[in-house]
């Protein structure tokens, strides 16, 4: 039964996510909030979303543009290089960007009748950014059912498990990975250094994936 509403980016988790949960989904969203790598994630959404028979709306959020701090809405100069571990990364943080777009997401399944919102959140997510971590979305949850007369949920499967196993299960559907977009700082090849591309690289290599990224580094 098509109950859900899915926040996809157009990146690996969302898109994996998007293609494992197809048979529920109702309705697929995109928020363009103004970060580097918007445009080309937004577009490799649309093309897996019209793959699957999946509506696909975007969301323009440009106050988040126009007043958060991130360095994901500052350039690809300000995009920090390395693991995602690495005390740099602090700064790619998009101040409750996943709070604000569950906010949204919520509405549009409590004005469609739908029961649930699915994101993408995973393991990997945990040590920098905090609202993808299981506190903030179990409290999330509550929040949004009990502030909903249909009660919305949420369903985050992949909170607990990382990227890798996220390309495992991306493998066992026959994902093609070229066709999704990760890089933070949204050229038209990813940049292979920042914290997104690292790991997406980690995860196809240990998934056994054959890498076909083009990557500015190679």
């Amino acid at each position: 039964m098509k109950d859900s509403v899915i926040i996809v980016s157009g990146g690996m988790d969302s898109i994996t996510l998007l293609h494992e949960k197809a048979e529920e989904i109702a309705l697929a969203v995109t928020f363009d909030y103004g970060s580097n790598h918007n445009k080309r994630e937004a577009e490799c959404a649309a093309r897996h979303c019209q793959q699957l028979g999946i509506e696909h709306i975007i969301i323009p959020l440009a106050f988040i543009g126009q007043y958060f701090k991130s360095s994901l809405l500052e350039g690809a100069d300000a995009v920090p290089e390395g693991h995602y571990e690495a005390e740099n990364m602090k700064s790619t943080v998009v101040p409750f960007r996943n709070g604000i777009m569950l906010s949204i997401a919520c509405g549009l399944a409590e004005s469609r009748g739908l029961k649930q919102v699915l994101i993408a959140n995973h393991g990997g997510d945990h040590a920098i950014y905090p609202d993808c971590r299981s506190e903030f979305i179990r409290t999330m949850a509550a929040a949004m059912q009990f502030g909903t007369y249909e009660h919305v949920g949420i369903s985050a499967p992949y909170t607990k498990i990382s990227k890798t196993d996220i390309a495992r299960i991306g493998k066992r559907l026959g994902i093609d990975y070229s066709t999704t977009y990760s890089c933070y700082k949204g050229g038209e090849k990813h940049c292979g250094k920042c914290g997104t591309c690292v790991e997406r690289k980690e995860a196809l290599r240990d998934a056994e994936i054959e890498d076909t990224t083009e990557y500015e580094t190679e």
